[in-house]
């Protein structure tokens, strides 16, 4: 069963760990659910909406949903496979970690952790089941081992301008763009521009760029086998140092590590 059929039974059970392992590329519509979700990717990347905010999950990284809050889900390549544990929520005021939305990296332990429960896939479990314990303890030391969770977050816009603006920087990432050029390619002051991204989507027009190149770059870092050198230059950085230490900010590992764990990802799937 895949994940969008299995939605209607995740709050079946209000005190059970529902439990989803799948591999698969799928846009997951707008919905909520009265659990927390916990999910990990475990290869390629994924993308979730809130609030006209959209959130980047690459591989080794999980993120959690609190109980009712409404989002898209998007996973975005056929390499991902997608871990999935939805937690009772009557315990979730213990910690505020709960009520947040978090990207984190993941840790070795809660990596194994997780792949053990692939013996519960698609099934209820409860305090009744055997090693019920287990699970409690997976959710007990999220709050404790992952505090601090990643800056990677693309804020969307409706406005018409803006939407020109930000398709462009897009679609020419790689060039070196400027708050002076981009202005007067648009018929903007650099003063209105500036105003314009912090007043449409509480965002400098350096922080949007900053942002979007290492998207990218997360991008064509698991979906390509180009050289870290030629993705950097691909993403407007004519420094790989500047490239790396700017991956780092947003991500706490370099982009040396991310491709290594991609690649042994893709080596144990085939």
């Amino acid at each position: 069963m895949g994940l969008i059929a299995t939605l209607p039974h995740i709050d079946q059970y209000d005190k059970s760990v529902f439990v989803m392992h799948e591999k698969s590329e799928k846009l997951i519509p707008f919905h909520k659910h009265i659990k927390g979700q916990l999910s990990y990717v475990e290869g390629g990347i994924a993308y979730i909406t809130i609030d006209n905010r959209t959130y980047v999950v690459p591989a080794r990284h999980f993120f959690w949903i609190p109980q009712g809050m409404e989002h898209i889900l998007e996973i975005g390549h056929t390499a991902t496979v997608l871990r999935s544990l939805y937690f009772y929520s009557h315990d979730d005021t213990s910690d505020a970690f709960y009520s947040r939305l978090g990207i984190y990296p993941a840790s070795e332990l809660l990596i194994q952790m997780i792949k053990y429960t692939e013996i519960w896939d698609e099934k209820h479990i409860t305090a009744k089941d055997e090693n019920f314990e287990f699970l409690v303890a997976l959710k007990k030391i999220l709050p404790k081992t992952h505090k601090q969770p990643l800056p990677i977050i693309l804020p969307a816009t409706h406005n018409q301008q803006m939407m020109k603006i930000v398709s462009y920087l897009e679609w020419n990432i790689g060039e070196k763009h400027t708050l002076t050029n981009i202005s007067s390619r648009f018929g903007l002051s650099e003063r209105s521009l500036s105003r314009l991204f912090k007043a449409d989507m509480n965002i400098s027009f350096l922080q949007y760029l900053k942002t979007l190149r290492i998207i990218k770059a997360i991008e064509l870092l698991l979906n390509t086998n180009k050289s870290i050198n030629e993705i950097a230059d691909d993403v407007g950085y004519s420094s790989i140092s500047a490239f790396s230490d700017t991956f780092h900010e947003f991500t706490r590992s370099r982009p040396s590590d991310l491709r290594k764990s991609s690649k042994v990802l893709r080596s144990s799937s085939t």
